[in-house]
């Protein structure tokens, strides 16, 4: 049955000039009203009453309905500070899949070994880039206990990605617990007790599969989770040495989706990435407009801390009202707890900001410290900045390993992943043994 049309209610051509953003909210509204289980393709079915009323047939994630599969074949687990081998990225034992139709919607979740998936070659996803996907981290305390950081603020910006590229919507509550379900799972044995401070990277995915060409929302679709091993990223030696994009590259602008993960927003960016690290820096620092507006380095996260021109200590980082940048889980919650611990020492300032204003800072002795921030490089001191043929040296405090204040927030976040403090943002894991 063919979908039903959602009238409008705007008559003076408001709607002509927020089509995406208005799809968007409808379909943020449509899964809070069904529970997580449309793709605007709800149907006509019955009610109680037999008015006939637009209602959702469809079935949601179930995250209780999991069904289980142990592989035969056991991997082995890395040594300590081993995460690729042969030039692949080492992954445990089992992944979670989840398939959706318009159909039906979403089928019973599956922990399988994990292995290949098959696609056919004209698959959405391989030709219209109808993917997302989330990163978040399992972290073993040195307490003994397994925890994932804040995971329910990965599966509702994994929702919010879904929408963004037209893949379907569901439950993020349901997501958590299949994250928490492999992880019980596979944790003991890939992230085990005799190796407190160590993590594994999980990474949920959604792509489109229907293997039909033509530009369309996708009306099948795969959602798998896995989890692999990663490097330690965030303490380079001499801190992270960022180059500013060129003029001729944008990572992302207003209007586009910059917000989501999307693999859409990695893949053009590897080019000028590649050729900074060439040249012995660490990530691009994306500046955006003529202006040169500081938003993203590499694929975190930025902010800088400066004293303001009249003596008030700072924390500055890009907003996310016009939805150019990512809305990070580690920004976020550095955000918060130095709003809550630091209020009177540091100001939270959240707007547009140049690079001409980073290097008059600098040149006037006001620019304190800098970092980025993001699940791989969690926090990350930034110690230079080249444009334009200059060099900014960004001060790493006494040690050389970051400054007073990035050192406190990367203390007080690692904390809670790690259980050195109980806090509600991080999620034990009831493991499997």
């Amino acid at each position: 049955m063919a979908p039903v049309a959602v009238p409008s209610t705007v008559h003076d051509g408001e709607q002509d000039l927020d089509l995406t953003s208005s799809a968007i909210d409808h379909r943020l509204t449509e899964n809070d009203h069904t529970g997580g289980n449309t793709n605007g393709q709800t149907t006509l079915s019955s009610n109680e009453n037999g008015n006939g009323v637009s209602q959702p047939n469809l079935h949601e994630i179930n995250a209780s309905k999991i069904t289980y599969t142990f592989t035969k074949e056991p991997r082995d687990v890395p040594p300590p500070g081993v995460h690729s081998i042969d030039g692949a990225t080492v992954a445990t034992d089992h992944m979670i899949t989840v398939k959706w139709t318009a159909k039906s919607g979403w089928q019973t979740p599956e922990l399988k070994p994990y292995g290949p998936l098959s696609l056919m070659p004209t698959a959405s996803v391989l030709h219209y880039a109808t993917e997302c996907f989330e990163g978040l981290k399992a972290y073993r305390g040195f307490d003994g206990k397994l925890r994932l950081f804040r995971p329910d603020c990965n599966a509702a910006r994994f929702l919010s990605s879904s929408v963004r590229i037209s893949l379907p919507t569901f439950e993020p509550a349901e997501v958590e617990k299949l994250l928490l379900a492999l992880m019980a799972v596979d944790g003991p044995k890939w992230l085990p007790r005799d190796r407190p401070g160590s993590f594994i990277y999980l990474r949920p995915t959604l792509i489109g599969t229907q293997s039909q060409l033509g530009v369309q929302a996708p009306t099948e679709a795969l959602l798998y989770i896995i989890a692999t091993f990663m490097p330690i990223l965030h303490s380079p030696a001499g801190g992270m040495k960022l180059h500013t994009s060129p003029d001729d590259m944008v990572r992302a602008w207003v209007g586009g989706f910059g917000y989501a993960k999307v693999g859409a927003n990695y893949g053009p960016s590897l080019l000028a990435t590649q050729e900074a690290r060439a040249r012995g820096f660490g990530q691009i620092l994306w500046l955006y407009g003529s202006q040169g507006y500081c938003t993203e380095a590499g694929a975190s996260n930025f902010f800088v801390i400066w004293k303001s021109k009249e003596g008030k200590t700072q924390l500055v980082t890009a907003p996310l009202d016009d939805r150019l940048i990512l809305d990070g889980v580690t920004r976020r919650s550095l955000l918060q707890i130095i709003r809550e611990r630091l209020s009177d020492e540091i100001e939270v300032v959240e707007r547009k900001y140049t690079i001409q204003e980073v290097i008059e800072a600098n040149e006037e002795g006001r620019l304190l410290e800098s970092f980025a921030a993001g699940t791989a490089y969690f926090v990350c001191p930034v110690s230079l900045i080249h444009h334009r043929g200059q060099d900014v040296q960004i001060p790493m405090g006494k040690t050389g390993e970051g400054g007073p204040y990035t050192l406190q927030v990367k203390k007080w976040l690692g904390d809670i992943m790690y259980g050195n403090v109980d806090h509600p943002w991080g999620v034990v894991v009831q493991e499997e043994h």
